[in-house]
């Protein structure tokens, strides 16, 4: 059975407190996602470390329940970072 886009978000939202996560369906056929998360957590880490971050709150559903995932990671922009607007 597939994942449910709104159980991905709530599984890395209840991992990654703070985060601001977005699911799409790429295929309309809930098995193919694409996911963009912001998360304070991630800061200072290195790309991998934060996927790993985002893979182990999904809890091993990759491959599984989840059959892919096109993941996008980055820290949230701290205040008085260059280029931030106010």
């Amino acid at each position: 059975m597939a994942m449910a886009a709104a159980d991905i978000e709530a599984a890395i939202r209840a991992a990654l407190p703070g985060a601001i996560v977005e699911i799409v369906d790429l295929a309309g056929d809930g098995d193919h996602y694409a996911a963009t998360v912001s998360a304070p957590q991630f800061a200072g880490l290195s790309r991998v470390n934060q996927h790993k971050l985002v893979y182990n709150a999904l809890g091993g559903r990759m491959g599984g329940e989840l059959h892919a995932l096109k993941l996008t990671t980055r820290a949230p922009a701290m205040p008085g970072a260059e280029g931030e607007t106010r």
